[in-house]
């Protein structure tokens, strides 16, 4: 279960307890053991291996050659027994030896060679999984991510992927060599005695039945134990995340959570005991009963109502291939089981691979060319809501345009729809009516990558890589010189604190940037956004972590980034928002005022009423804005 469920941790990533089943809507429990689906899913396993037919066509032959070069050592061994040691043929003898050992060295050979290209195969079958797994997750809607646990997605990659590992590395190898190994075996039993050969298979169909049912069970308690993971996974992701630690410490819950993490851990362990111990019995059974068939053909081999005399060579020979047949028929059996259990692996991983896309890329999309782009935004009858279980729209009907070049605020009370209205325009979420559109073109018809060269946003929740400062402000652009990296530091000003840094800009910021402060983080954040240089600018509280004079000193870096941009501020603070050319006051997700702030102000309705309750008090404690009042309005 999540760490801190109903405790109100961290970000939005954790917002949503349960597992993705429970975010999706659907029940949290195992796909029912008679899925229809299940058949369709194995073939689709098996399309996996399919860019690579050549490979496992390779590694079959390899396996096929060896299986039959293995199956003669039995006939030399009868050859050996009743013509070179019985007879005394020494010469005869010494050539079956040879025989048998270059046979040996062979065979060794052929399964290295086959075991390298095997796993060759099955890495690459992993690698395949886990980037489309990823890729798939890169495309998902901000949505997806503000319901579902972090930590659930970090198993889902590292864990259930993981666990195929084995299942794909080596089990179709193991198939197909097993199973050569089984038919060569029983056609060498039946030219030395097909009587001996039938005894020896009786109890097979039994076996595979049992181990069928031992397959559905081991399935069911695989699915459980994932859950239990992914669980787990979502523990230590937020309780141990500095955030996690914090709280745990300040609210002396430490000791619980480390006693939720035992009995996590302990649950998981049992039920890895129940899937080892599950069917252990039948597979024990069927090991010995394999045990006993040689002393049974010996003894068959000397009772007078066996027609005909069966030579020792034969008997030696027939109980050897025996001998060889327990191992692959155990095998086979074994790996039934575990391509039963590795379904609900296969399940989870599918089960992300076949997420619907919220927001697809146009089949013929547009460029925008963010060097000639003036920046109009308008928004056309627009509607959102997060999900269609939600009752009222998060944004109703709205109509806007922010001209080019012009600064919007927005403003309203907490949940009115402010950041949703902001993410809106960087296509973050996806409206199911009306649209969005700059400079006239819908922006789902505008190319991804086009657009978040369009649209830049610089959220209230900063976001560092541990990684050095230089690289956090070079993702925003990778081939950004050192240079350009220096100069949006300063126009942020964050460069003077970067460079008396004893490291500088070569400072690793710590895990999610805690080696800075909010301020800071902001201030490197709005960097980011300088170096990419947008003609469309989104400040979500871009300002929220800054003290009076440092967001003074940042709002004069943004008034010069933000000219002749079009600029969307959602703010709370005074000082972000009475210059602007409109200010839009939104209310239960519909516009219902704007204006400027001396309009809205003389109007007397809800701008009016926030700025008595949120902004008045600013405007007595920030001397800034004396400054501010005497600038002619935008």
């Amino acid at each position: 279960m999540s760490a801190f469920r109903g405790q109100g941790l961290g970000s939005t990533h954790g917002a949503a307890p349960g597992s993705v089943r429970r975010a999706f809507g659907s029940k949290d429990k195992p796909p029912p053991l008679m899925d229809p689906t299940r058949e369709r899913d194995r073939g689709r396993i098996l399309r996996l291996f399919a860019p690579y037919r050549w490979r496992l066509a390779a590694v079959l032959a390899l396996i096929v050659v060896g299986a039959g070069l293995s199956m003669v050592s039995p006939f030399l061994l009868r050859t050996a027994l009743d013509d070179g040691i019985f007879k005394h043929e020494t010469t005869l003898l010494t050539e079956v030896v040879l025989g048998m050992i270059g046979i040996a060295i062979v065979t060794a050979a052929l399964s290295v060679w086959q075991t390298y290209v095997s796993n060759v195969v099955g890495q690459r079958v992993m690698h395949d999984l886990r980037a489309a797994v990823y890729q798939r997750l890169q495309r998902m809607s901000l949505a997806f991510f503000t319901r579902t646990r972090t930590g659930e997605v970090q198993s889902r990659i590292a864990n259930d992927i993981g666990g195929l590992d084995n299942v794909v590395t080596t089990t179709a190898t193991t198939i197909a060599q097993n199973a050569t190994t089984v038919i060569a075996a029983l056609v060498a039993m039946c030219l030395l005695d097909w009587r001996l050969a039938v005894i020896s298979l009786v109890f097979v169909p039994l076996f595979v039945w049992l181990t069928r049912r031992v397959g559905k069970v081991r399935r069911k308690i695989t699915t459980e134990q994932q859950r239990r993971l992914a669980d787990l996974s979502a523990l230590v992701s937020e309780s141990l995340s500095v955030s996690g630690i914090m709280l745990g410490k300040t609210m002396g819950r430490s000791r619980d959570l480390a006693e939720r993490f035992t009995g996590e851990s302990q649950g998981i362990a049992d039920l890895e005991v129940r899937s080892r111990m599950a069917g252990r019995w039948v597979m024990s059974s069927i090991q010995m009963t394999f045990a006993i068939q040689p002393a049974i053909i010996y003894w068959l081999a000397g009772q007078s109502f066996i027609g005909g005399t069966i030579s020792i060579g034969t008997v030696v020979a027939f109980t050897t291939l025996q001998t060889r047949l327990l191992f692959p028929i155990q095998s086979l059996l074994g790996v039934g089981a575990d391509m039963e259990a590795s379904l609900a692996l296969f399940d989870r991983i599918f089960e992300y691979l076949d997420l619907p896309i919220d927001i697809v890329e146009a089949e013929h999309p547009v460029e925008l060319p963010a060097d000639e782009m003036l920046g109009e935004v308008r928004f056309d009858a627009v509607s959102f809501k997060y999900n269609d279980q939600q009752a009222d729209w998060t944004l109703a009907d709205v109509d806007l345009v922010v001209p080019a070049g012009t600064r919007t605020a927005v403003v309203g009370e907490t949940g009115a729809g402010k950041t949703t209205l902001g993410y809106l325009v960087a296509r973050l979420y996806e409206p199911q009516r009306g649209r969005v559109t700059i400079d006239g073109v819908d922006i789902r018809n505008a190319s991804l990558a086009s657009l978040a060269a369009t649209v830049g946003v610089v959220s209230q929740e900063t976001y560092l890589f541990h990684s050095s400062v230089r690289e956090n402000l070079r993702f925003a652009r990778p081939d950004a010189t050192d240079e350009e990296i220096e100069d949006a530091a300063r126009a942020a000003r964050i460069h003077d604190l970067i460079a008396s840094l004893p490291d500088g800009y070569d400072t690793v910021v710590g895990e999610r940037g805690y080696r800075f402060s909010g301020g800071e983080k902001q201030r490197m954040a709005i960097a980011r956004t300088v170096l990419r240089n947008p003609p469309v600018l989104v400040l979500d509280e871009a300002t929220s972590s800054l003290d009076t004079q440092t967001e003074y000193a940042v709002q004069e870096a943004l008034e010069r980034l933000a000219e002749g941009r079009t600029t969307i501020t959602i703010a709370h603070r005074l000082s972000t928002v009475r210059e602007a050319s409109q200010i839009l006051v939104i209310e239960a997700g519909q516009v219902v005022e704007r204006g400027t702030h001396e309009e809205l102000l003389a109007a007397g309705g809800l701008y009016a009423d926030l700025y008595e309750t949120q902004f008045k008090h600013q405007e007595n404690q920030d001397p800034n804005l004396d400054v501010e009042r005497t600038r002619a309005p935008r």
